[in-house]
């Protein structure tokens, strides 16, 4: 199979990965019809992942927070968007090898982003749900609606405290959101989806391995966050390293045994970077190591940012922050330097600019550090949905987004508690021969 991306006299950048880096670098080069620009990603569409948690949780669809890229390219003949999965970059040659065949570059962007980090715990690994995709968020929306479901027929109740309990590990702003809309479901959803079950004995648990929530924001935005989820009715244990899960109990270090069914991870990321590199220029948590162009160590053609690029700048000696404004400000200045290269200028160094951090609790609760006030409260969770609607890809996506948030605001309730399982070719194949055999 070959990628058939046609030959011409322009520079081709080929840019692996379209989340909020790769797609800020790709629609700023785009602009230039002198360039050629091939987008690859496993994906045929951009996910906006500060919102996974409400897709897990039933607030909104995967369409709502999902692009398709090729919309968001339709005018542009110089941009070729590949979908497939790159196994290895050949500095040397060039190019990199696809499950579409080799494609070669003149410059090469690495915005592979991070995946999660179950810090070599494989049975974790292979009972906890992750939230890192959309695929992800809709496997816990499936698995916890599913459990409500069997809760009504155990006789145990045990059995039935397990199935609605939920352990979440990590309090991060994705930790501390989901335990947040958990509560709110738990109080004013599923009472009046369920009536004959009682949800005192489902549990909410939020477990962070430091001493404090929303480690990266400020001691009055932890302080509060802690409030707001422990009035709401989570057990927030913080100074808590979980080191397994067997399916039915939660141990940590410290000793502290919990029983839930349901143990979502949202504990760390690692980098996501590709094959082929020296093994020098790859740093802690996996990121690749580069200079104040984004270009890697020892390498002038190649190139990475966002979570999977260390960049040592000022107080972030170890990387930026592994999130979406560095990503998408390191996206945008070296699409600017490009041009600047092309245009026989010099490169100008990547700085940036902390344009501070949110959470968002629950209903009228946030927390908001930016970098001239800090605030609380129901002025923060405003802020919060008005950044977070304007960074969305896509007018009627916002559309959607706004209208879902006011009629769940409105009727404090949400009605997209759909359980959906996706049928395989070869499931639909093995049950369209089986109802054969049962008509003849």
């Amino acid at each position: 199979m070959l990628p058939n991306i046609p030959y011409t006299n322009y520079k081709r950048v080929v840019i692996v990965g379209a989340g909020f880096g790769g797609l800020a670098l790709a629609r700023e080069i785009a602009k230039r019809e002198d360039l050629q620009v091939v987008l690859i990603d496993r994906n045929n569409y951009h996910q906006f992942q500060p919102l996974f948690y409400q897709v897990a949780m039933a607030g909104l669809e995967p369409s709502s927070i999902s692009f398709p890229l090729r919309k968001v390219f339709q005018s542009k003949k110089n941009v070729h968007i590949r979908i497939t999965e790159v196994h290895k970059i050949n500095p040397h040659r060039k190019s990199i090898d696809t499950d579409l065949g080799e494609i070669t570059f003149d410059y090469l962007v690495i915005a592979t982003g991070a995946v999660t980090n179950y810090f070599g715990m494989k049975e974790i690994e292979e009972r906890a749900i992750p939230m890192k995709t959309v695929s992800e968020a809709l496997a816990l929306r499936n698995r916890l609606l599913q459990n409500f479901e069997d809760a009504l027929s155990v006789d145990s109740e045990d059995d039935r405290a397990g199935l609605l309990s939920v352990v979440v590990v990590g309090g991060g702003p994705t930790g501390v959101e989901l335990s947040g809309t958990l509560a709110e479901m738990k109080h004013f959803i599923l009472p009046k989806d369920y009536p004959e079950m009682d949800f005192k004995s489902m549990q909410i648990y939020l477990l962070e391995g430091s001493g404090k929530l929303l480690g990266a924001m400020s001691e009055e935005s932890s302080a509060k966050s802690r409030k707001y989820l422990e009035d709401m009715g989570v057990n927030v244990l913080t100074d808590q390293v979980v080191t397994s899960f067997d399916g039915k109990y939660v141990t940590t270090k410290q000793g502290t045994t919990i029983r839930a069914d349901n143990l979502v991870w949202a504990a760390g990321i690692k980098a996501n970077p590709l094959n082929g590199l020296p093994a020098e220029v790859i740093v802690r948590g996996g990121r690749i190591k580069v200079d104040q162009y984004n270009r890697v160590e020892g390498y002038d053609y190649i190139f990475a940012l966002g979570d999977v690029a260390a960049m040592n700048e000022g107080k972030w000696e170890n990387g930026h922050p592994q999130l979406a404004q560095p990503a998408i400000q390191q996206g945008e200045t070296l699409a600017k330097n490009i041009w600047r290269v092309m245009d026989g200028k010099k490169a100008v160094p990547f700085k940036y600019k902390d344009l501070g951090s949110m959470a968002t609790v629950g209903r009228n609760k946030a927390v908001a550090d930016l970098p001239f006030v800090k605030f609380q409260g129901f002025l923060a969770w405003l802020t919060w949905m008005f950044v977070h609607l304007i960074s969305i890809v896509g007018v009627k996506n916002r559309v959607l987004i706004l209208i879902n948030w006011l009629w769940n605001y409105i009727t404090n309730d949400q009605s997209l508690r759909l359980i959906l399982r996706p049928k395989t070719i070869a499931q639909i194949a093995d049950k369209n021969e089986k109802n054969e055999e049962v008509l003849s």
